[in-house]
Parts: structure tokens; C-alpha cells; sequence
């Protein structure tokens, strides 16, 4: 199984139609047999689904994310873990644990504290991807 998670300087990155990395772990037997970071060559949100499948992921770990990405990931096959925040490789031992806190309902949920470089919706095409804001 492979396992993507959006990727900043060891942490889960929160806003994954901006995730400029994923870290890839490849999962045998319930534990992790390598890990890479991977970049998206500046993909945003509907290519990123694509990246993820031209790369065989099958789970996604990711903060905030968007209505239409997740549909698309959902169109791909991917099984999608959101809202989830902290250590990478952390939340990657969780699930293989079945112990990782995520959050069914995420939506785009940058526009809180800690995302200042979001200070308008506009800026991403956040509409495009049912905010909901």
C-alpha cells in the first residue's frame, strides 16, 4: 500500500490544493518499508488528484481540504484521512495503528489562525473547491 501525506519540513501541511510536497511511504505487512518526498511540481487541487494516482496512492493524509478535491480523490479510489495536523510520520504510524484522529467532515479550513498568507478566499479559487465560506 502506499500512503501520501502533504509535507512541510516534517509536519502534515494543512492545505493541500497548496501542498507543494507529499511524503510517499510504501506499507508491507502493516509497517512502513520506505519513504520518499515527492514534489508536485506546483500541481494544484484536480491535478493533484491525478498526481497522487499516476503515483499509485491509495491513502491520503492531509490537514484542510476542499469539497471538489475530495470528490476527486474519492473519483480516484483514494481513501482520504483529513483534518489531521502534526508529525508526518506520526499520523502515518497512527493509521497503520488504527489510532489516527481525523476528521471526516474537513473542510477548507485555512482561513483560521496560523494561515496568514490566506487572507482572501479569492486568492486560491477557494469557491472553486466548496469552502464553504
Amino acid at each position: 500500500m502506499k500512503v501520501a501525506v502533504t509535507y512541510e519540513n516534517g509536519q502534515i501541511f494543512q492545505h493541500f490544493g497548496h501542498t507543494a510536497f507529499f511524503k510517499v511511504y510504501n506499507v508491507e505487512n502493516g509497517a512502513v518499508t520506505d519513504s520518499k518526498i515527492v514534489d508536485t511540481n506546483g500541481n494544484g487541487h484536480g491535478a493533484l488528484a491525478r498526481f497522487l494516482l499516476e503515483n499509485e496512492i491509495e491513502v491520503l493524509i492531509c490537514g484542510g481540504i476542499g469539497g471538489g478535491a475530495q470528490m476527486a480523490l474519492a473519483e480516484a479510489g483514494i481513501r482520504l484521512y483529513g483534518g489531521v495536523s502534526g508529525s508526518a510520520d506520526a499520523a502515518v504510524e497512527a493509521l497503520l495503528n488504527n489510532s489516527l484522529a481525523y476528521n471526516p467532515e474537513v473542510k477548507c479550513n485555512h482561513h483560521g489562525e496560523g494561515h496568514e498568507h490566506h487572507e482572501n478566499c479569492g486568492d486560491h479559487g477557494c469557491g472553486s473547491h466548496s469552502c464553504g465560506h
